[in-house]
């Protein structure tokens, strides 16, 4: 494992993790590390909080508000279907969001269930997982379309 993955929002704050996109008022804006559904994206909440309970109610709408442009901003970027969004906190037990594109292209069978139901070995194949050289234009649009949003609502 890279060792910027074993403390992912330390490495954030060092500017030594290669996922960030954006530093947002609740977090880091993070392009997944398996593009498996491309145009996935976390929201890293910093500071650091055990769950959005923690949060105040104004911590928490910013959060909330941080989470959904991160979807706007692959909308974007990748046209498509919907946007998932999760935060479930089961493996690793810091606030952490998942922003997940959906498209028309899935299965039938997979469009209306989460995209942990596809096999791993198909999620986590080594052909998506993330690298500059193969989805770095991908993170540099979300990115530019997040940037974009922000300056629109005057973040």
């Amino acid at each position: 494992m890279n060792s910027w993955k074993s403390d992912r929002i330390g490495s954030a704050e060092r500017d030594e993790n290669p996922t960030v996109m954006v530093k947002m008022k609740s977090g880091f804006a993070v392009i997944g590390d398996n593009q498996f559904l491309p145009g996935y994206c976390v929201l890293l909440g910093y500071p650091r909080a055990s769950s959005l309970n923690e949060l105040s109610l104004e911590e928490r709408t910013q959060y909330l508000t941080d989470m959904t442009l991160i979807g706007d901003a692959i909308i974007k970027a990748c046209n498509p279907l919907r946007i998932n969004y999760s935060i479930l906190m089961n493996l690793d037990h810091y606030l952490h969001a998942h922003i997940e594109a959906r498209y028309d292209w899935e299965p039938e069978e997979n469009k209306c269930r989460p995209s942990y139901f596809y096999p791993k070995e198909q999620r986590y194949g080594s052909q998506y997982e993330y690298s500059d050289e193969k989805y770095g234009d991908l993170k540099t649009n979300i990115t530019e379309n997040l940037l974009k949003l922000m300056k629109e609502i005057d973040y």
